[in-house]
């Protein structure tokens, strides 16, 4: 399977538009008892509007009248179990478990043009930062393909717990200048979406795993498909959390969270390709490793590499090992999830 290969002549692609509203979003859970909002076939092309969950740091700037109808329509006792807001699920059809689901991303485009960093108490240096919470507000310039910091806050979560979406009151007098002279280049990209989970209920949106979800890789922009291992009937795919822009690691909570639109493609791929989700860029295959423990983490995202190598172009196991450990590139994904992720990339033209 390669990235943006043609869809099979036989399939007309439709085009869909799914927007975001309470009838379509489900708030920090992936469900398989969810009924789909979109149906859609193999090859169609789907319009899909994804919310970002911290719109309340900065209600002015990051809420439009649709956005703070989702906000102020789910209860905060219904935000649950995890955090991310999710458009969905699209039922495709002829999907089955041990298929696989490509998901090629045509375009993505700012809803609004802020987006905002939040340091979290589940951040990687929370001791060494005394469990303070921050808050900075960004501003993108889509002609440049940059992002300026427009201000900054120190935040405080309610003592019960921390609840996503909680509009943040701050008066402008306590909003100082943050990042003065500096630039950060965009890469819009989804932060959580896949497929529906094989376990039964809701399931919570924080931790990446085999149905892909919060997986933080930040190199799935627009040009790239990522292939989903199917586990429910008509794949169930959910997509939201979408960023401006991340580091690998993620390290203090989060990415500049940040409302986005996606073009995407949902091609239907009878078979299985993986246990975890692959994304394919023009220049790379990327394999993914998921574990709480970073060097499980490591070592799946390996193991899935030497297997895909295996797969594409027929090389033994050790063959592909010593191809990792000489032409691998192997990165943390994300350390803040719970569930940490890894993930090794490999130039697809190294086979002449």
């Amino acid at each position: 399977m390669n990235a943006h290969s043609p869809v099979p002549a036989a399939l007309k692609a439709r085009y869909h538009e799914l927007k975001a509203t309470l009838e379509t979003v489900q708030w920090g859970a992936f469900n398989g008892a969810v009924a789909p909002v979109l149906t859609v076939t193999s090859g169609d092309i789907v319009k899909i509007e994804c919310l970002c969950h911290h719109a309340g740091d900065a209600p002015e700037l990051l809420m439009d009248d649709a956005i703070r109808a989702i906000y102020d329509g789910i209860p905060e006792e219904k935000r649950t179990p995890g955090v991310h807001i999710l458009t969905g699920p699209i039922f495709v059809e002829g999907a089955e478990p041990g298929d696989t689901l490509e998901c090629r991303v045509l375009a993505m485009e700012p809803r609004l043009n802020y987006g905002v960093n939040f340091q979290g108490k589940w951040g990687l240096l929370d001791k060494e930062f005394e469990s303070r919470e921050h808050v900075v507000i960004f501003e993108a310039d889509m002609k440049a393909g940059t992002a300026r910091a427009l201000f900054q806050f120190p935040y405080d979560s309610p003592p019960e717990r921390g609840v996503p979406g909680r509009y943040t009151s701050v008066p402008h007098a306590e909003r100082k200048p943050a990042l003065e002279g500096i630039v950060v280049p965009l890469r819009l990209h989804f932060g959580t979406a896949g497929v529906c989970p094989p376990a039964d209920g809701a399931i919570s949106t924080v931790p990446p795993g085999v149905h892909g979800g919060n997986v933080d890789n930040r190199e799935f922009v627009a040009g790239t498909s990522m292939f989903y291992p199917v586990h429910r009937k008509g794949a169930l795919f959910w997509a939201g959390d979408t960023h401006f822009a991340e580091g690998d690691g993620e390290v203090n909570g989060t990415a500049i969270e940040a409302h986005v639109n996606a073009t995407i493609q949902l091609v239907l791929h009878k078979g299985p390709r993986s246990k975890n989700p692959i994304l394919e860029t023009p220049e790379f295959w990327i394999c993914h490793g998921f574990s709480e423990d970073l060097d499980e983490a490591v070592r799946e995202a390996v193991l899935e590499m030497i297997d895909l190598l295996g797969k594409e172009w027929g090389l033994s196991r050790e063959e592909a090992y010593a191809l990792c450990s000489v032409a691998g590139d192997l990165r943390v994904t994300q350390v803040v999830d719970g569930v940490k992720g890894a993930h090794m990339a490999m130039r697809r033209d190294l086979k002449r």
